[in-house]
């Protein structure tokens, strides 16, 4: 079972290797409008999960959802 995980594993040369990539790709001056889009796609995630809670339940009921 561990020869069927061991290829998904992410070591530093993988990482490395990927950021060379994306580097390759979009350019030293995309990558940081890319990562503002991605940095706000998150945080509008997040805001809309947020909304998607009931307000009025307390605390308690909460924490065992």
């Amino acid at each position: 079972m561990n020869s069927l995980i061991l290829p998904l594993a992410i070591g530093a040369p993988q990482i490395i290797l990927i950021v060379v990539i994306v580097l390759l790709l979009f350019g030293g001056r995309k990558i940081p409008e890319l990562m503002r889009g991605l940095g706000s796609g998150i945080k509008e995630f997040k805001d809309a999960s947020k909304e998607d809670e009931p307000e009025g339940k307390p605390e308690e009921d909460k924490k065992r959802l």
